[in-house]
């Protein structure tokens, strides 16, 4: 697991803790950073699967010779 992953990962959860925060307060502002937070967190996340992802591929190939 790397950097991004775990940075994304921590942007998801904390998105939505503050959608949720927001929906119970009635606070629209609060709700959409949530949800803003998520999608970073997602991406960033993402990235960093394909980062693993695209190593492991490489350390096979290497492997392999």
């Amino acid at each position: 697991m790397n950097k991004h992953q775990v940075e994304g990962r921590v942007d998801e959860a904390k998105g939505k803790v503050k959608e949720v925060a927001g929906r119970v307060v009635g606070n629209e502002n609060l709700k959409a950073e949530g949800l803003t937070d998520q999608v970073k967190g997602k991406a960033q996340s993402g990235y960093g699967d394909a980062k693993e992802g695209a190593k492991d591929r490489a350390k096979k190939a290497i492997d392999k010779l």
